[in-house]
């Protein structure tokens, strides 16, 4: 097996992409890469390219915040921590500001090991992976061990990459076509295997390999998260319902989703941004334990927490469910958790993604067994095109607490990771959006330590750009904004007067009065009268919303309008 190649190259090509702006180009010129790539190294550059250390199913993360990462430039470099903080604050960019430091740096050592993608890599690794004491010196130290042995440029990348924001413009639209494009392969089969196995790496290596017939081969893999069917707003119940020849309604829970992975006695839970939440849910474990039957499943359903009526509790008691790591037993005895499943991705070795809803459904219905008390159970689904009984199903959603009601194709395959029209939803509120925070302003007087107003963006999800939309902050009390700061202080990548950068990986959901076209922000868009409803903890920047949705909602209202 040949050599690993030298980070400089991962660097040269990233430099190279960073000014083009055709997605084209971007895709073409990352094929180039690909194809001179030995397995292991293409493995790893296909996340790296996107800005991933670790695929996104891998329970695994670096745990350096920005204060350690300015820790480590300053320790490689022989500078204070002020100095590396300060050259942020003029340049925007921490990337850039590890380069400019390493060409000033006079602490050079005379001999330092090679610095390849591998050993980058396996670098990472060993940070993600060190606990206990010390940990964080450790940590700093073997990023510090990186970036000696790194040329300005590639400290630019190598920083970005630890910041997980490589700012060069290539998301997984560029990654599926450089695939396609390298290995001469259907890029559908590329999408269709990274919806499969959610791992760009596994299907870069089987497309070099194994072509077509290898991608076709790769299918779901038991306790591997894949991405969750997405809904699609509804235009209305009537016109719900018409547009589908055989539709079936279901109620839309006021929960957080979730996916159950069951092997054998093992149960393994993750929430929609793909996190393992297990051991915080070991009340849900145990009902999958009893109640599901079978070797092997994949089940996709809803958490709800249940109040002492019997109505689910506000979403923030689903998420302190979710986020709890200690005094599990007691927050689930505090806050209990019910499951409401309705789907069925995988049984007993099978997939079952390419089979119609309503026989996933017959999968569904033999592979659980309802609990008599109510804790476990499938959503309940009416088939009918009779509008009245629709109403009376959603209007029965609503008296209960919950959010309305779903309508899907029973035709329908199940498709990860798309917002398609096979489900609707249909909900009394105007659609709200899910949007990345992509930067903050500190306020002023009484507010000058709070980070008071916050740029939101929506996702170009062919190369992973945010576009921004304009600000949220009005309506947010001091109390809000204080948790907030809280939460945000250690995300804080660049600061600039009263401007400040966020590492871009909270999502908010925020509602509108409108949304008008505007020359002022890159998305074309802004938002009227935007409030903040709550922070989407149960989302990754992956899944905001997209330009597209943005459009789609926009026309859809400027519809409404004429008629």
């Amino acid at each position: 097996m040949s050599s690993s190649i030298l980070f400089s190259e991962f660097a040269r090509v990233c430099s190279e992409i960073e000014p083009v702006s055709s997605s084209l180009e971007i895709s073409a010129r990352v094929a180039d890469f690909f194809r001179g790539l030995n397995d292991d190294d293409l493995g790893t550059a296909a996340h790296f390219i996107m800005g991933q250390v670790f695929p996104a199913w891998m329970e695994r993360e670096l745990g350096v915040g920005p204060s350690f990462l300015y820790e480590s430039i300053a320790t490689a470099y022989g500078m204070q921590r002020r100095a590396v903080e300060d050259l942020l604050r003029r340049t925007g960019d921490i990337g850039v500001t590890a380069e400019r430091m390493c060409s000033q740096s006079v602490q050079r050592p005379l001999f330092t090991e090679e610095l390849t993608l591998q050993r980058t890599y396996d670098n990472f690794n060993l940070i993600a992976r060190i606990e206990g004491k010390k940990s964080q010196k450790r940590k700093v130290k073997l990023l510090a061990d990186l970036l000696i042995s790194a040329a300005p440029l590639e400290a630019r990348y190598l920083v970005r990459l630890v910041a997980e924001e490589l700012r060069i413009g290539v998301g997984s639209g560029a990654v599926r076509d450089a695939v396609a494009n390298a290995f001469d392969v259907p890029a559908n089969l590329v999408e269709r295997g990274y919806m499969l196995v959610n791992d760009f790496g596994v299907v870069a290596v089987t497309a070099k390999n194994e072509g077509e017939k290898g991608l076709d081969s790769l299918t779901l893999i038991p306790g591997r998260p894949i991405r969750m069917m997405l809904a699609q707003l509804s235009g209305g119940m009537e016109k719900g319902i018409g547009e589908f020849s055989r539709p079936v309604v279901e109620w839309k829970f006021d929960g957080a989703r979730v996916q159950v992975h069951k092997m054998g006695e093992e149960v393994q839970i993750f929430s929609r941004r793909m996190e393992n939440i297990t051991s915080s849910l070991p009340d849900i474990a145990a009902l999958i334990r009893e109640f599901v039957s079978g070797d092997t499943a994949i089940l996709d359903g809803e958490a709800i927490a249940v109040g002492p009526d019997g109505r689910p509790r506000p979403f923030q008691d689903i998420l302190r469910r979710f986020r709890r790591k200690y005094d599990v037993g007691q927050m689930a005895e505090e806050i209990p958790l019910h499951l409401a499943l309705f789907d069925i991705l995988y049984s007993d070795g099978s997939s079952l993604l390419d089979e119609p809803l309503e026989s996933r459904r017959r999968f569904l219905e033999r592979t659980v067994k309802e609990d008599p008390e109510g804790r476990i159970y499938l959503a309940s689904q009416l088939a009918t095109g009779d509008l009245s009984e629709v109403e009376r199903t959603y209007n029965e959603a609503l008296s209960a607490g919950h959010e309305g009601i779903m309508i899907k194709n029973l035709d329908s395959p199940y498709t990860p990771g798309r917002r398609g029209k096979n489900w609707l939803k249909l909900k009394p509120i105007m659609e709200t959006l899910d949007l990345v925070v992509g930067g903050a302003e500190w306020g002023e007087g009484r507010r000058k330590n709070l980070l008071g107003s916050y740029e939101i963006a929506c996702v170009e999800p062919e190369t992973g750009r945010l576009l921004m939309m304009g600000r949220v902050g009005s309506g947010i009390k001091d109390d809000q904004l204080s948790e907030l700061t809280d939460m945000f202080r250690e995300k804080i990548i660049s600061e600039t007067g009263i401007d400040v950068g966020l590492q871009p990986d909270v999502v908010f959901e925020v509602a509108y009065e409108e949304i008008q076209k505007s020359v002022n922000y890159d998305s074309g868009y802004a938002l009227r009268f935007p409030r903040l409803i709550r922070v989407r903890d149960d989302k990754s920047a992956e899944d905001a919303d997209t330009i597209e949705r943005v459009t789609e909602l926009f026309e859809g209202q400027r519809t409404a309008a004429q008629n």
